[in-house]
């Protein structure tokens, strides 16, 4: 178990400045381009457009070790690896959770994805959000709404600093496809600069997607 040495840390100003706010968290919210990302998982033969995406967002956050900061006790938790929570909708318009576990390639984390994503939209699995699961990214598709801005619901009485992500309808424009993004993380934890990089290294990525579903 690692935590960050606070003392050594060039954010520990900001980490104790903003740790203490009522309201800790920033949102950034954008478009990206997922026509070719969409097209490249159709030709896999494997998983989803869904996962496809999930798996690059989840990938990206294990590269860019502050999404893998936890605030635990006044500490700061530095996870090894984390994985993907997401919401799955249900026929009935429930909806269930699905865990999905980092894998460094893509047909590993589709498959299991897309089992663990058919368990959570039957009917009779629980209702088993793991509240006290920090080595996670939480993240939710939004399928009906080209959003502009987002925000998550939050229980103020938690020690909560685990990054949310949301993803909305991909809309045709030409050439392009575009989704809106919602990136949501604790501001003691990371900068705009972080979600920055964060951001553009999935745009990076959605350029050339294959080398990434095929690594």
């Amino acid at each position: 178990m690692a935590y960050l040495d606070l003392q050594r840390w060039a954010r520990r100003d900001a980490f104790e400045f903003f740790r203490g706010f009522d309201k800790p968290y920033f949102n950034v919210c954008v478009r990206l381009d997922v026509a070719a990302l969409k097209a490249a998982a159709a030709a896999r033969g494997v998983g989803s457009f869904t996962l496809a995406y999930h798996f690059i967002a989840l990938r990206l956050a294990n590269l860019h070790e502050p999404f893998r900061y936890r605030l635990e006790g006044g500490r700061v938790r530095v996870h090894e690896v984390v994985h993907g929570g997401a919401t799955v909708l249900r026929e009935d318009d429930s909806f269930g959770f699905a865990y999905l576990d980092h894998a460094a390639d893509y047909e590993t984390f589709a498959r299991s994805g897309a089992e663990a994503m058919a368990q959570a939209r039957s009917r009779q699995a629980a209702f088993e959000p793991r509240l006290d699961a920090t080595d996670v990214i939480h993240t939710t598709t939004l399928p009906l709404i080209p959003f502009t801005s987002f925000s998550h619901a939050r229980n103020w009485g938690r020690e909560d600093s685990v990054p949310k992500l949301a993803f909305g309808r991909a809309d045709h424009d030409g050439p392009h496809l575009w989704m809106p993004f919602s990136v949501e993380v604790h501001h003691a934890l990371m900068d705009g600069l972080h979600v920055g990089r964060y951001i553009q290294a999935f745009e990076a990525a959605l350029r050339e997607p294959a080398s990434w579903l095929d690594a």
